[in-house]
């Protein structure tokens, strides 16, 4: 493995300017970026990986976790990181050594803002919760050196835990099928996300195997909000020609809509059938409780934390993908 003064010599900097970017002081000591991306790109020529344990251990003379990063993305998806954290937390307890959680949280379509990605100064591996697609792509194209799991997403780089997204939608459309519905809506979360994607191809590919009819006005894109829903479920429900069910691919965005159709004086499941997304804890409460489709959040953390520790300690060398399926829970909005 390169040492500092070998990346130095590469980039042609003093060993001191050169352990200055590595460590991410690179702006403190305005350092020109152009300098700074040369001793980035010596240290991926070099395959330069820190010992981030061995670092912390001589600064403070205590024994050491390896550091494991969850990077979240910061939009209204933050609601699930406390059944993520759970899983997380559970995984850890099996393992036989100590690991340390650091949570990043990190702008969606901006995670090439996030250096120590690729100086890998402040962790040992990185879990990629949520990523949008311009992170995807950016993440296919990066050379990053330190192990790393995408959470909700697939990978032929990287190892990944996901769910079978497009099997969820498909979910949701038979079940309005069964249930003799023949018009339908779909409220839709208005972000770049890959998951998102594929549920609502899902539902709307099973849609036309089963002759149900989605018209473009029926279809609605808002904020992955309670707010969202609620102004799109007015756009669709406002109007005299509507649908009989409608899937919200966010349990936030149906309990919104759950408030509009109450304004609307609009019964569920009376008269409109509703079906979220993720299965909330909010969901079992709403008036009336919410059918959704189970995010396996818990689950799905557990593997991502099984498979980082593999990477860590090279028990794995290639990426693995883990696909997990979701369940539809039927209660009172939609019943089975």
């Amino acid at each position: 493995m390169a040492s500092i003064k070998e990346i130095a010599a590469y980039a042609k900097v003093s060993p001191g300017t050169a352990s200055l970017v590595l460590n991410g002081k690179g702006e403190q000591y305005r350092i020109s970026p152009s300098t700074q991306e040369r001793v980035f790109e010596a240290a991926r020529q070099l395959d330069y990986r820190p010992n981030i344990s061995a670092k912390r251990l001589r600064s403070s003379g205590e024994t050491v976790a390896p550091i494991i990063a969850l990077f979240w993305t910061m939009d209204p998806r933050s609601q699930l990181i406390g059944r993520y954290l759970k899983g997380i937390q559970n995984a850890i307890h099996q393992q036989e050594r100590e690991y340390e959680i650091l949570i990043q949280p990190y702008v969606g379509s901006q995670l090439r803002d996030q250096k120590s990605l690729i100086t890998g100064t402040r962790f040992n591996g990185a879990i990629i919760a949520l990523p949008t697609e311009e992170d995807e792509q950016y993440l296919e194209q990066a050379d990053i050196h330190i192990p790393l799991v995408l959470y909700q997403r697939s990978s032929g780089k990287y190892c990944s835990v996901n769910v079978d997204n497009y099997l969820s939608g498909q979910k949701v459309a038979n079940l309005f099928a069964r249930r003799g519905h023949r018009k339908v809506g779909l409220l839709v979360p208005d972000i770049s996300s890959t998951a998102i994607r594929l549920r609502m191809s899902g539902f709307v590919d099973a849609c036309r195997e089963h002759g149900l009819e989605i018209q473009d006005e029926h279809v609605r894109y808002g904020s992955f909000t309670e707010l969202g829903g609620y102004q799109t479920a007015n756009a669709i429900f406002g109007r005299h020609d509507r649908p009989t069910a409608v899937f919200c691919i966010s349990d936030q965005m149906a309990v919104g809509a759950l408030y509009a159709l109450h304004e609307l004086k609009l019964a569920v499941p009376e008269q409109v059938e509703i079906v979220g997304h993720d299965d909330d804890a909010v969901s079992e409460f709403s008036i009336p409780p919410l059918s959704t489709v189970h995010l396996p959040v818990e689950e799905m953390a557990q593997a991502c934390v099984n498979l980082m520790v593999d990477l860590m300690s090279h028990k794995i060398t290639s990426s693995v993908s883990q696909m997990f399926e979701s369940t539809l829970i039927t209660r009172k909005s939609c019943e089975g």
